[in-house]
C-alpha cells in the first residue's frame, strides 16, 4: 500500500493524503456539481452565439416601383463622405459602405433586411437595367435609370446632403424607398 494514502469513502481508490480531506463530497453532491458545470456551458454557449445577434440592429428595406427588369444596387452607408461622393460610377463594395446587396430583380417591389449595429446611416439605390455595373446619365448629368435614398429624399444635380437622407438605426427600423 502506498505511504500517506487513504481509502476515498465514495469510490474505494487509494489516493494521497492530500485528496482525503474531500470526504464531504458526496455522490449527491457530485452530480449537482456536473449537472452545474454542465448548465454553465449551455449557459455559455448560448451566450456566444447570441451575442453577435444581440448588438446587431435589424434595418429593413423595401425598394418600390421597380419597373424593369435589371439589377438593383442597395448601399448603406455609415458616412457621409462616402454617401454625398458617390454618383453610381461603380456598383459593388467601397469605403463608407456598412453593407448592401446586388441582385437582379422583376418589376415590382424587393425587400432586404440587414443586422448593422447601432447607429446612422443612409441609403442609395440605383437600378441598373442595362447590366454596366453603374448608373446611366443623359447628356446633362440626369439618369437615365431609376435611383432612390433613403427617407425618400430628392436628389438635385447629384445625391441629397446625407442629413437628408440620413436615420438613426437603434432597435428594428423599416426604409421604404420609392424609386
Amino acid at each position: 500500500m502506498l505511504q500517506n494514502s487513504h481509502r476515498f469513502p465514495i469510490s474505494g481508490r487509494l489516493l494521497p493524503a492530500s485528496v482525503s480531506n474531500l470526504r464531504f463530497i458526496t455522490p449527491r453532491l457530485t452530480k449537482a456539481l456536473v449537472a452545474m458545470a454542465l448548465l454553465v456551458t449551455v449557459l455559455l454557449v448560448v451566450t456566444l452565439y447570441a451575442a453577435p445577434s444581440a448588438l446587431a440592429d435589424t434595418l429593413t428595406v423595401t425598394v418600390n416601383n421597380i419597373e424593369k427588369v435589371g439589377e438593383i444596387h442597395v448601399a448603406v452607408y455609415d458616412n457621409a463622405e462616402a454617401f454625398e461622393g458617390d454618383r453610381g460610377e461603380k456598383g459593388g463594395a467601397a469605403p463608407g459602405i456598412a453593407e448592401g446587396t446586388i441582385e437582379m430583380v422583376e418589376p415590382g417591389s424587393v425587400t432586404y433586411v440587414y443586422e448593422l449595429p447601432t447607429g446612422t446611416y443612409a441609403i442609395g439605390i440605383f437600378h441598373d437595367v442595362n447590366l454596366n455595373n453603374k448608373m446611366d446619365n443623359n447628356f446633362f448629368g440626369i439618369p437615365k435609370e431609376q435611383y432612390g435614398f433613403s427617407n425618400n429624399a430628392r436628389a438635385f444635380l447629384g445625391p441629397p446632403a446625407f442629413e437628408r437622407a440620413a436615420f438613426e438605426l437603434k432597435g428594428a427600423k423599416t426604409q421604404s424607398i420609392d424609386l
